[in-house]
């Protein structure tokens, strides 16, 4: 059985798209102190590698959150499995996300923290998936708009695995319709 039908994006394009992230990031917030919002599992490697390209002060903290439950198709409610240790009122907050389909739980997730009286939020992502978008949320920084295919590598995963792979690859319908 063949794993992978192809690689989407390179080691080399993620490296390069995310020091491009993390320059417009630093000039954005120069001076500012932003927090980093890492929405686990799946965008931890892409944090760490911004956060070691940002060159203004920054701080982190981590989520765990899904509008998903059981199922494949949103609920339409937020469910924090895992919320922020800091107060992030009067702070300029970034949400980091590993990718971006349909929409709906980061568009939950910004409304909740807005509620919390930041200075700002934003929202950061690697991957972008607009044919699945069903609720519009505004992506102030992304790396790579990709098409509607099931991708892994680089954090993200199919049931735990393939999160260490260099790259993005898209995984093969054999392994996930089996």
């Amino acid at each position: 059985m063949k794993e992978f039908d192809k690689v989407l994006i390179s080691k080399e394009d993620i490296e390069i798209k995310v020091k491009e992230i993390s320059k417009k990031i630093s000039a954005d917030y120069k001076g500012l102190n932003p927090l980093f919002v890492c929405i686990l599992k799946g965008s931890v490697f892409f944090t760490a590698d911004l956060l070691r390209n940002v060159d203004t002060p920054a701080q982190i903290d981590f989520m765990v959150v899904s509008s998903y439950g059981s199922g494949t198709t949103s609920s339409g409610t937020l469910n924090i499995k895992k919320d922020l240790a800091v107060d992030i009122k009067d702070k300029h907050v970034i949400i980091v996300e590993d990718i971006i389909d349909s929409g709906n739980t980061l568009a939950l997730l910004k409304e909740m923290l807005l509620k919390r009286n930041p200075s700002s939020v934003k929202i950061c992502t690697l991957l972008d998936k607009p044919d699945r978008r069903v609720r519009d949320v505004k992506v102030d920084y992304c790396g790579f708009q990709i098409p509607d295919e099931f991708v892994v590598g680089y954090g993200l995963d199919y049931d735990e695995n393939y999160r260490t792979l260099p790259d993005i690859r898209v995984l093969s319908r054999e392994v996930y319709e089996k």
